[in-house]
């Protein structure tokens, strides 16, 4: 049977190294038969969209594995004068995006997605359309992605892309007008799944030669006692960002185990109660990486077996 297979790719900041460690992992296994070079379409939001955007241009793991523990303590670099200017993040994003655009440009050069090796699909969000119809003029969702015909992304520079998916709000200052696709997918796999449906792009796969492996940066056990929050902006802030990722990282499994059924499968490792790692925690990453050579495989490399390597 023809396949349409999807790799697709949580956002979680630092916590990249995670992916990146568990795909290294599957591509170990020689049983697996170079699985990933197989894969059709690499969806991904954030850190996961960094990922995508190396995959899809032909970077080796270990290098992508390297950009956070060699290059992540430079990216979330904050600085006393930075510090000093936005007012310890009450007035200005939390980090600087110049050391993260660099490591871009080193990485992806002047490739824009047209010329990437496989098909991507990166998530960002476009705070103003700049619409010249004020009833039109809104934000919105952006999507971008390298499929020919009508909407296509191909002449959008790669680097460029990737600072528009990672640029989370109060973490990053927004690039270009666009913030970190996290705000509404942040497992991008809902998003994969529906553009290979678009009729636009032609031959399109059915759904039943779909085969999508979504993976997480890892889940913390988090919750917040109390039946009745009587909370204002100040209580609500901290744990917002959080609740908001999780959720749409919740509803996007939610649909495509309803869709795909058993061609779906989710890798997300949880961590164990008490653990939380936030977007930026680089000086865990001894920690993540313990973390990610421990996790249990057997699952996901069993319905790798099955799904998608095998006609």
């Amino acid at each position: 049977m023809t396949k349409f297979r999807i790799l697709a790719l949580d956002g979680g900041g630092i916590r990249g190294i995670i992916t990146t460690i568990l795909l290294q992992r599957l591509s170990a296994d020689k049983s697996l038969n170079g699985w990933l070079d197989s894969v059709d379409l690499i969806a991904g939001t954030s850190t996961g969209g960094l990922l995508a955007l190396g995959l899809a241009h032909g970077i080796d793991l270990q290098r992508l594995r390297d950009l956070y523990e060699t290059k992540g303590s430079k990216i979330f670099d904050d600085s006393w004068l930075d510090d000093l200017v936005d007012l310890g993040q009450i007035a200005g994003a939390q980090y600087d995006n110049k050391n993260l655009e660099r490591e871009l440009k080193s990485l992806l050069g002047q490739t824009t997605l047209a010329q990437l090796q496989k098909k991507v699909l990166i998530t960002a969000f476009d705070m103003d359309n700049e619409s010249l119809d004020p009833k039109q003029r809104t934000w919105k969702p952006k999507i971008f992605h390298n499929f020919p015909g009508a909407g296509s992304d191909g002449a959008k520079l790669s680097y460029k892309v990737g600072l528009y998916t990672s640029a989370a709000p109060t973490y990053f200052p927004s690039v270009d007008g666009y913030v970190d696709g996290g705000v509404f997918a942040n497992n991008p796999s809902m998003c994969a799944l529906t553009q290979t449906q678009d009729t636009r792009i032609g031959n399109h796969p059915a759904l039943s030669e779909v085969v999508l492996l979504s993976l997480g940066t890892g889940t913390s056990l988090v919750y917040i006692p109390g039946k009745r929050l009587d909370w204002g902006f100040a209580q609500w802030a901290k744990p917002l960002i959080s609740l908001m990722l999780d959720g749409v990282s919740g509803i996007a499994d939610y649909q495509c185990q309803k869709i795909l059924a058993e061609q779906y499968h989710r890798l997300a490792p949880v961590f164990p109660p008490g653990v939380s790692l936030p977007l930026d925690a680089v000086k865990r990453i001894p920690d993540m990486v313990q973390f990610a050579e421990g996790v249990d495989l057997s699952a996901a490399t069993k319905w790798l077996h099955k799904y998608w390597v095998a006609d």
